[in-house]
Protein backbone atom coordinates (compact mmCIF):
# COMPACT_ATOMS: atom_id res chain seq x y z
CA UNK A 1 0.00 0.00 0.00
CA UNK A 2 1.90 3.40 -1.11
CA UNK A 3 1.91 6.24 1.63
CA UNK A 4 -0.06 9.19 0.85
CA UNK A 5 3.59 11.33 1.79
CA UNK A 6 5.56 8.93 -1.45
CA UNK A 7 6.99 10.33 -4.16
CA UNK A 8 4.49 7.91 -6.27
CA UNK A 9 2.37 10.77 -7.59
CA UNK A 10 1.90 14.16 -7.25
CA UNK A 11 -1.84 15.17 -6.01
CA UNK A 12 -4.11 17.63 -5.15
CA UNK A 13 -4.49 18.97 -1.67
CA UNK A 14 -8.03 17.82 0.10
CA UNK A 15 -8.67 21.39 1.87
CA UNK A 16 -8.01 23.69 -0.01
CA UNK A 17 -7.31 22.00 -3.69
CA UNK A 18 -4.29 23.46 -4.98
CA UNK A 19 -1.79 21.17 -6.48
CA UNK A 20 0.54 19.31 -4.59
CA UNK A 21 4.19 17.80 -5.59
CA UNK A 22 5.09 14.24 -5.27
CA UNK A 23 7.15 14.65 -2.24
CA UNK A 24 5.51 17.31 -0.65
CA UNK A 25 4.51 16.78 2.95
CA UNK A 26 2.51 19.57 3.81
CA UNK A 27 0.34 22.34 1.41
CA UNK A 28 2.01 25.09 -0.15
CA UNK A 29 -1.22 27.00 0.38
CA UNK A 30 -2.90 26.29 3.49
CA UNK A 31 -0.64 23.91 5.55
CA UNK A 32 -2.58 20.81 5.54
CA UNK A 33 -1.10 17.70 5.78
CA UNK A 34 -0.38 15.37 2.84
CA UNK A 35 -2.51 12.49 3.95
CA UNK A 36 -5.51 14.07 5.81
CA UNK A 37 -8.47 13.25 3.73
CA UNK A 38 -8.25 11.93 0.36
CA UNK A 39 -5.72 13.69 -1.79
CA UNK A 40 -7.05 13.41 -5.71
CA UNK A 41 -5.19 13.07 -8.73
CA UNK A 42 -3.50 15.54 -10.95
CA UNK A 43 -5.83 16.45 -13.60
CA UNK A 44 -8.59 16.02 -11.32
CA UNK A 45 -10.68 19.08 -9.17
CA UNK A 46 -11.59 18.66 -5.31
CA UNK A 47 -15.51 19.07 -4.75
CA UNK A 48 -14.61 21.97 -2.24
CA UNK A 49 -11.77 23.84 -3.96
CA UNK A 50 -12.90 26.47 -5.71
CA UNK A 51 -15.72 27.68 -3.42
CA UNK A 52 -13.00 27.53 -0.81
CA UNK A 53 -10.36 29.86 -2.78
CA UNK A 54 -13.46 31.96 -3.91
CA UNK A 55 -13.11 34.39 -1.23
CA UNK A 56 -9.82 35.05 -0.37
CA UNK A 57 -9.39 36.15 -4.31
CA UNK A 58 -12.34 38.34 -3.66
CA UNK A 59 -10.53 39.85 -0.65
CA UNK A 60 -7.21 40.01 -2.27
CA UNK A 61 -8.61 42.03 -5.30
CA UNK A 62 -10.80 44.53 -2.96
CA UNK A 63 -7.63 45.23 -0.88
CA UNK A 64 -5.88 45.96 -3.86
CA UNK A 65 -8.42 48.53 -5.61
CA UNK A 66 -8.29 49.97 -1.58
CA UNK A 67 -4.80 50.19 -2.27
CA UNK A 68 -4.37 51.48 -5.39
CA UNK A 69 -7.59 54.24 -4.98
CA UNK A 70 -5.31 55.67 -1.46
CA UNK A 71 -1.94 55.90 -3.61
CA UNK A 72 -4.04 57.83 -6.57
CA UNK A 73 -5.19 60.10 -4.05
CA UNK A 74 -1.92 60.55 -2.48
CA UNK A 75 0.57 60.86 -5.47
CA UNK A 76 -0.73 64.16 -6.58
CA UNK A 77 -0.35 65.51 -3.71
CA UNK A 78 2.42 68.79 -3.19
CA UNK A 79 5.33 67.48 -1.44
CA UNK A 80 5.53 69.62 2.23
CA UNK A 81 1.81 69.47 2.66
CA UNK A 82 0.22 68.77 6.24
CA UNK A 83 0.69 64.78 5.11
CA UNK A 84 4.15 64.49 6.43
CA UNK A 85 4.66 61.43 4.28
CA UNK A 86 7.89 59.52 3.40
CA UNK A 87 8.21 61.88 0.22
CA UNK A 88 8.15 64.63 2.70
CA UNK A 89 11.17 63.31 4.12
CA UNK A 90 13.69 64.15 1.60
CA UNK A 91 15.27 67.06 0.82
CA UNK A 92 12.92 68.76 -1.82
CA UNK A 93 12.82 72.46 -2.76
CA UNK A 94 9.33 72.63 -1.33
CA UNK A 95 10.44 71.63 2.10
CA UNK A 96 13.79 73.40 2.57
CA UNK A 97 12.40 77.16 2.33
CA UNK A 98 13.68 78.09 -0.88
CA UNK A 99 12.01 81.40 -0.35
CA UNK A 100 15.31 82.57 1.18
CA UNK A 101 14.94 80.84 3.99
CA UNK A 102 17.96 82.14 6.46
CA UNK A 103 20.33 80.47 8.69
CA UNK A 104 21.66 81.02 12.62
CA UNK A 105 23.29 84.30 11.56
CA UNK A 106 20.64 85.59 9.21
CA UNK A 107 22.19 85.05 6.11
CA UNK A 108 20.23 83.57 3.74
CA UNK A 109 20.91 79.50 2.73
CA UNK A 110 23.15 78.79 -0.60
CA UNK A 111 20.84 77.76 -2.42
CA UNK A 112 17.92 80.17 -1.49
CA UNK A 113 15.24 81.82 -4.45
CA UNK A 114 15.17 78.69 -6.49
CA UNK A 115 18.98 77.87 -6.72
CA UNK A 116 20.10 74.11 -5.55
CA UNK A 117 20.40 73.33 -2.09
CA UNK A 118 23.62 73.44 -0.31
CA UNK A 119 25.84 70.58 -0.32
CA UNK A 120 26.68 70.25 3.49
CA UNK A 121 29.63 67.90 2.48
CA UNK A 122 31.31 71.55 1.76
CA UNK A 123 30.46 72.91 4.74
CA UNK A 124 32.34 72.87 7.98
CA UNK A 125 31.51 70.62 11.20
CA UNK A 126 30.29 73.93 12.73
CA UNK A 127 28.27 75.19 9.80
CA UNK A 128 27.04 71.57 9.06
CA UNK A 129 25.48 71.49 12.53
CA UNK A 130 23.86 74.33 12.37
CA UNK A 131 22.39 74.39 9.37
CA UNK A 132 21.03 71.03 10.19
CA UNK A 133 19.19 72.30 13.30
CA UNK A 134 17.77 74.90 12.13
CA UNK A 135 16.23 72.60 9.32
CA UNK A 136 15.07 70.16 12.34
CA UNK A 137 13.43 73.33 14.05
CA UNK A 138 11.77 74.27 10.97
CA UNK A 139 10.11 71.10 10.72
CA UNK A 140 9.09 71.04 13.67
CA UNK A 141 7.32 74.52 13.69
CA UNK A 142 5.83 73.09 10.40
CA UNK A 143 4.37 69.70 12.26
CA UNK A 144 6.64 67.49 9.78
CA UNK A 145 7.21 64.62 12.07
CA UNK A 146 8.82 62.39 9.40
CA UNK A 147 11.16 64.32 8.66
CA UNK A 148 12.44 65.43 12.09
CA UNK A 149 12.23 61.57 12.58
CA UNK A 150 14.60 61.65 8.84
CA UNK A 151 16.89 64.01 9.87
CA UNK A 152 17.62 63.90 13.49
CA UNK A 153 20.07 61.19 13.67
CA UNK A 154 22.38 63.28 10.98
CA UNK A 155 21.97 66.28 13.50
CA UNK A 156 22.58 64.44 16.42
CA UNK A 157 25.91 62.77 15.05
CA UNK A 158 26.87 66.58 13.44
CA UNK A 159 27.11 67.94 17.25
CA UNK A 160 28.68 64.97 18.39
CA UNK A 161 31.30 64.92 16.17
CA UNK A 162 32.38 68.99 17.05
CA UNK A 163 35.59 69.78 18.40
CA UNK A 164 34.97 72.01 21.32
CA UNK A 165 31.16 72.90 21.15
CA UNK A 166 29.93 76.90 22.26
CA UNK A 167 27.13 76.78 24.85
CA UNK A 168 25.12 78.17 21.92
CA UNK A 169 26.01 74.56 19.77
CA UNK A 170 24.89 72.48 23.23
CA UNK A 171 21.37 74.23 23.07
CA UNK A 172 21.48 73.12 19.73
CA UNK A 173 21.99 69.91 20.44
CA UNK A 174 20.29 69.34 23.17
CA UNK A 175 16.69 71.22 21.46
CA UNK A 176 17.18 68.32 18.99
CA UNK A 177 17.47 65.56 21.33
CA UNK A 178 13.90 67.03 23.42
CA UNK A 179 12.28 66.93 20.10
CA UNK A 180 13.46 63.71 19.75
CA UNK A 181 12.32 62.44 23.31
CA UNK A 182 15.60 62.02 23.89
CA UNK A 183 15.67 63.37 27.83
CA UNK A 184 19.17 62.12 28.74
CA UNK A 185 20.90 63.77 25.97
CA UNK A 186 18.92 66.93 26.87
CA UNK A 187 19.88 67.34 30.55
CA UNK A 188 23.34 66.41 29.73
CA UNK A 189 24.33 69.42 27.57
CA UNK A 190 21.91 71.92 29.73
CA UNK A 191 24.22 70.60 32.77
CA UNK A 192 27.32 71.34 30.94
CA UNK A 193 26.57 74.65 29.79
CA UNK A 194 25.12 75.45 33.90
CA UNK A 195 28.71 73.59 35.09
CA UNK A 196 30.37 76.61 32.39
CA UNK A 197 28.38 79.39 33.05
CA UNK A 198 25.47 78.67 36.03
CA UNK A 199 22.87 81.43 35.22
CA UNK A 200 23.14 80.73 31.26
CA UNK A 201 19.51 81.49 30.26
CA UNK A 202 19.58 78.71 27.45
CA UNK A 203 20.85 76.28 29.82
CA UNK A 204 18.39 76.93 32.32
CA UNK A 205 15.49 76.90 30.00
CA UNK A 206 16.70 73.65 28.39
CA UNK A 207 17.45 71.89 31.90
CA UNK A 208 13.71 72.97 32.57
CA UNK A 209 12.39 70.96 29.71
CA UNK A 210 14.90 68.15 30.31
CA UNK A 211 13.25 67.60 33.37
CA UNK A 212 9.63 67.90 32.59
CA UNK A 213 10.00 65.37 30.29
CA UNK A 214 10.69 62.55 33.05
CA UNK A 215 7.89 64.69 34.68
CA UNK A 216 10.51 65.26 37.54
CA UNK A 217 7.92 69.21 37.97
CA UNK A 218 9.87 70.14 41.29
CA UNK A 219 13.23 69.94 39.67
CA UNK A 220 12.11 71.89 36.40
CA UNK A 221 10.34 74.54 38.72
CA UNK A 222 13.77 74.98 40.59
CA UNK A 223 15.01 75.91 37.27
CA UNK A 224 12.12 77.99 36.19
CA UNK A 225 12.83 80.49 39.33
CA UNK A 226 16.33 80.01 38.22
CA UNK A 227 15.69 81.40 34.94
CA UNK A 228 13.27 84.64 36.07
CA UNK A 229 15.78 85.48 38.65
CA UNK A 230 18.65 85.50 36.29
CA UNK A 231 17.07 86.80 33.51
CA UNK A 232 17.61 90.95 33.61
CA UNK A 233 21.17 90.79 34.47
CA UNK A 234 21.57 87.44 31.33
CA UNK A 235 20.12 89.62 29.19
CA UNK A 236 22.10 92.82 29.96
CA UNK A 237 25.04 91.21 28.20
CA UNK A 238 23.90 91.33 25.22
CA UNK A 239 25.36 87.83 24.37
CA UNK A 240 24.73 86.80 20.56
CA UNK A 241 22.81 83.51 21.58
CA UNK A 242 20.15 85.27 23.88
CA UNK A 243 19.60 87.39 20.32
CA UNK A 244 19.56 84.79 18.35
CA UNK A 245 16.85 82.36 20.60
CA UNK A 246 15.17 85.53 22.31
CA UNK A 247 11.71 83.96 21.21
CA UNK A 248 12.34 80.87 23.08
CA UNK A 249 13.77 82.92 26.15
CA UNK A 250 10.22 84.90 26.34
CA UNK A 251 8.27 81.99 25.78
CA UNK A 252 10.09 80.22 28.79
CA UNK A 253 10.01 83.18 31.12
CA UNK A 254 6.32 82.78 30.09
CA UNK A 255 5.67 79.65 31.28
CA UNK A 256 7.90 79.73 34.49
CA UNK A 257 5.88 82.72 35.46
CA UNK A 258 2.56 80.47 35.22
Amino acid sequence: MTSPNSSAGAGFCAACGAALSGSARFCHRCGTPVGQGLPLTRGTAPAGGAAAVLPWGVAFVALLALVAMVAGKNFGGAKGSALDGSANSLPTQALDGQAAAADQSGAPFAGGAGGPAPNIANLSPSERANRLYTRIMEYVEAGKVDSVAFFAPMALASHEMLDGPTADERYHFGRIAEVTNNAAVARAQADTILQQTPDNLLGLLLAARAARMTNELSAAKGFDQRLLKALEPQLATNLPDYQMHRAEIDRAVSDAKQ
